[in-house]
């Protein structure tokens, strides 16, 4: 063991530079800068290298941390990188959006023992940003190319995770999605405060020298039917993600004023890529001067509420009915909000939403609650009060979670079956659909979920479609033979 390691009591833990509250409420750049270089081995050099990685465990990627985090102690950065990689499609990202407070660092060792966890995610970043800047990411060149060729439905982090792997492969892979870029709701869903578009594109453009094909503005169903793919591809996969957005049935809810988050965010992230976005110039989906309600206590809301601050609103509240500790969303995430002036209101919940005579919103009726008895995730079930408070509003915006879209009648296909929440049903030994030689992944399947498990969702994917084309072509080599 390299002798700078175990050095979590001589080194106290250090994030990267975080942006004052006052300057970053001003763009949608991200709060956090990088480390130098020497901060950065510091940083790695507190990991205790404990025989039963926690960190490890924690990950859905089973991403190998010790082993990077004790190549980055020794400045072996590029090493890193590769360890780094090997089991992760897209670190840079992850490092970014990773809720690690919940996941590798929330059960690191040291942490455990008081003395505040190794900061995984920024060095993760850390190290796969010096990746890109010294040129060690090269783009793939497969050992030998293959006749077989993948479709893969969905250009976010499970469709690309499952492209790049089937393309190390040597298979001959086409994305097809029905935005105008890739990435998903890495590019449309998440702020750039949390992760500039520049990373992603980049990951894009790295995926297309490395001979990927897209085809974006795409809509399967209406441009090129699910059986066409499947004449035209030996394999098929559907990683949508799940984009229907929950509703909430209140009194007023269909008043003018009131929005799923993901319009929302979407608006503005558009507005960042420069496009003309005649909802966001008219003032319907700009947050400039309103006074916000935002409903919901995920990660989707805290995106909400922090792009209503930089975008200039009144004021901004968020409702969640149960208290801070038992919320869905991650806690350095709420600390960033109020730092920026996000006002919570915590265990209260919508009672109805209230409109003006033109049919707009004025406000939000809040219910108080209180908490009971766990529920069956653990967490206590909020309870209703007697008390009720009205909130001016002009803005409401509605971050209660995804649920799938009706994919059998988008793509034209009831033989495709899905569950009674609308998910597609898959054998989980092959994640092979109803219908042969299609598969699906990532959210569409279990469920809204973090981009690590899509990732996660797409490598196995791609190696249950790379085991069923191999059969194939085998089989049909013996035929000839």
């Amino acid at each position: 063991m390299a002798q700078n390691m175990l050095r979590f009591i001589k080194v106290e833990r250090s994030m990267p530079k975080k942006r004052a509250a006052e300057a970053r409420t001003a763009d949608f750049a991200e709060i956090y800068g990088d480390y130098a270089q020497e901060a950065a081995i510091d940083q790695a050099s507190r990991c205790s290298q404990c025989g039963v990685p926690f960190c490890q465990q924690g990950c859905p990627l089973q991403n190998n941390i010790p082993d990077w985090l004790k190549l980055a102690a020794e400045d072996r950065l590029e090493e890193a990188y590769a360890v780094s990689s090997a089991t992760n499609n897209m670190p840079e990202i992850c490092g970014r959006i990773c809720p690690q407070d919940r996941l590798c660092e929330g059960i690191c060792t040291i942490e455990q023992s008081g003395h505040g966890t190794v900061t995984i995610g920024s060095i993760e970043r850390h190290i796969t940003d010096t990746a890109w800047e010294k040129g060690w990411i090269k783009p793939i060149t497969p050992p030998r190319e293959r006749a077989q060729s993948a479709g893969i439905i969905g250009a976010g982090p499970g469709g690309l995770a499952a492209a790049e792997q089937l393309r190390r492969k040597g298979y001959q892979v086409t994305v097809y999605d029905r935005y105008d870029r890739g990435g998903g709701l890495l590019v449309y869903g998440i702020p750039g405060f949390k992760l500039e578009k520049d990373i992603v594109e980049r990951r894009i453009k790295y995926l297309e020298d490395s001979g990927i094909s897209f085809r974006f503005n795409c809509n399967i169903g209406p441009d090129i039917t699910l059986n066409e793919l499947r004449d035209t591809h030996d394999t098929v996969l559907i990683a949508t993600g799940v984009y229907k957005a929950r509703d909430l049935k209140v009194p007023g809810i269909g008043a003018s004023g009131v929005f799923p988050a993901l319009d929302f965010l979407t608006a503005s992230n558009k507005v960042g890529f420069g496009d003309k976005v005649p909802t966001y110039d008219d003032g319907t989906l700009n947050a400039e001067g309103k006074r916000v309600v935002v409903i919901g206590g995920g990660d989707t809301a805290m995106d909400c509420v922090r792009t209503a601050v930089r975008q200039g609103a009144k004021s901004v509240t968020c409702l969640y009915r149960r208290d801070r500790a038992n919320m869905p969303g991650s806690q350095r995430e709420v600390q960033n909000a109020e730092e920026e002036g996000v006002v919570f209101e915590w265990l209260s919940g919508p009672e109805a939403v209230l409109e003006s005579k033109d049919n707009s919103v004025k406000g939000v009726k809040v219910r108080r609650m209180k908490l009971g008895a766990p529920d069956a995730s653990g967490r206590q079930s909020p309870e209703k009060t007697d008390e009720t408070v009205d909130m001016k509003a002009d803005m409401v915006i509605k971050a209660l979670g995804f649920d799938p879209e009706d994919l059998p009648a988008l793509f034209d296909e009831q033989a495709l079956t899905v569950n009674r929440w609308g998910a597609i049903k898959v054998d989980f030994k092959t994640l092979e659909t109803s219908l042969p030689g299609v598969y699906a992944a990532g959210d569409i399947v279990r469920g809204a979920s973090l981009v690590v498990w899509a990732i996660v969702d797409g490598r196995e994917a791609a190696e249950q479609m790379h085991k069923a084309m191999r059969a194939v072509a085998k089989s049909e080599k013996v035929a000839a033979e």
